[in-house]
């Protein structure tokens, strides 16, 4: 294409009839990271609490996604999904693996330091000190339900300390496909 057309191109695209102009209303990164982090904890079996975490570079490529679930190799028919017992071995609490872990297990990058993860829920305390350890300077989050639990607590305390920001991104699914 030579230079002319181009031009002649360009001009046609921003006077006139044949003006066109980028879609508005799409997807910014956050929101689209988050999307996917949601997408991702639709694979939880978990009847209470699907979660899904989503980890991205500084290029704004994906480098892990996760949800919340059974260890690999554990059937999940056999391990209790229920969120309350009279012992606690029978609840799901001492088996199931967050989203973060997962996340951070299934990196595709040989580490995850200087990157940012996407969740559902605030990360917990034990969460909080994965994501430190493995290097992720910023960790966005739609939900912190659990705010005020004594975990929740610690892990603010924890990512304070260590993690460059905390943020909250709004997301709404329902306008995803509307004019």
């Amino acid at each position: 294409c030579s230079e002319s057309a181009r031009r002649e191109t360009a001009k046609n695209r921003t006077h006139g009839e044949g003006e066109t102009k980028k879609r508005q209303g799409y997807l910014e990164w956050p929101e689209y990271f988050m999307a996917v982090a949601f997408l991702s904890a639709q694979r939880s079996k978990d009847p209470s609490s699907q979660v899904g975490a989503c980890i991205v570079n500084q290029e704004n490529k994906i480098v892990g996604i996760g949800y919340n679930g059974m260890p690999n190799g554990c059937d999940d028919d056999l391990l209790p999904w229920s969120r309350s017992a009279d012992n606690k071995l029978d609840t799901k609490y001492p088996y199931v693996c967050h989203a973060e872990l997962n996340a951070i297990m299934n990196k595709n990058s040989a580490d995850v330091k200087g990157c940012t993860m996407y969740v559902a829920l605030f990360p917990c305390n034990e969460c909080a000190k994965l994501i430190i350890q493995a290097g992720i300077k910023d960790v966005i989050y739609l939900s912190d339900k659990y705010h005020d639990t004594p975990e929740m607590t610690a892990s603010r305390r924890l990512l304070n300390l260590a993690v460059t920001k905390q943020l909250i991104v709004p997301i709404d699914f329902n306008s995803i496909g509307k004019k």
